[in-house]
């Protein structure tokens, strides 16, 4: 089973760069996308199910922003839209899809890099969502939530760490949940169980300042985290760059059966 997830930073803009006959190609049997940036009116019927897919969407109520989507083969068998608390699920973050006794979650975490109200947004968000976390751990069900998390974990997941301590996406609270998540509640992240040592290969999203990719000077916020014995499946990961369609790049993970 192969599973994909891209920020798209616009399905409009991402398109226009090629990414529906490389997502033809990709062998992904579920892609999450998220930042949509689109309305419902917004999309294409090419958008909406490409050949071969089911499209799911949860899309922001404020126009060409957030939203996120899952493509898959397979139709769902429930669609949950959104956390259940209404001012966060208005900006389109959460999407969980369930095939079985599988569910996959496109999630996009907010960035509180423009500002401190921001900010404060995302740790509310962030204090939300981990007892949602904690849920579909003990649920029983296997679950991989693929997203963007903007949250650099590690000092090996960013080219400058060291002048990023005190910048939103790489702060010690942000980085202190995600270590939480990652330990007690018991997620698996699923590139890192692979590679736990990769550096430059790892980014999967570059600043479009200072000429970022083409220095790789990067940062990896995209993650596919999963419950233990569905982390434990995992036989390849990938950073996929061979064509650029956003400021983030694909992450493709693929699972045993």
């Amino acid at each position: 089973m192969r599973i994909i997830t891209l920020n798209l930073n616009g399905i409009r803009s991402a398109c226009n760069k090629g990414f529906l006959p490389w997502l033809a190609n990709s062998g992904g049997d579920i892609v999450c996308l998220q930042e949509l940036k689109a309305q419902a009116g917004d999309m294409q019927p090419e958008m909406l199910q490409p050949p071969g897919y089911h499209g799911y969407f949860h899309y922001a109520e404020k126009k060409g922003y957030s939203g996120v989507g899952i493509y898959s083969k397979q139709p769902a068998d429930k669609v949950i839209i959104g956390l259940g608390h209404a001012h966060i699920d208005a900006e389109g973050r959460y999407l969980e899809c369930q095939y079985g006794n599988l569910s996959v979650v496109s999630l996009y975490l907010p960035s509180g890099s423009s500002g401190e109200e921001r900010q404060q947004f995302k740790f509310q968000v962030m204090d939300v969502f981990l007892p949602h976390l904690e849920q579909l751990v003990a649920s029983g069900r296997d679950v991989v939530i693929c997203g963007d998390w903007n949250i650099a974990h590690q000092e090996i997941d960013l080219k400058n760490f060291k002048g990023n301590r005190k910048n939103s996406g790489f702060l010690p609270e942000e980085r202190a949940w995600m270590t939480d998540v990652l330990g007690r509640v018991g997620w698996v992240d699923t590139y890192r169980g692979l590679y736990p040592d990769t550096t430059d290969e790892c980014y999967t999203w570059w600043s479009n300042r200072g000429q970022a990719y083409a220095k790789n000077v990067g940062w990896r916020i995209d993650y596919q985290l999963a419950t233990p014995a569905l982390g434990a499946k995992v036989v390849a990961a990938s950073v996929y760059k061979a064509e650029r369609f956003s400021d983030h790049a694909p992450l493709t993970v693929d699972y045993a059966d």
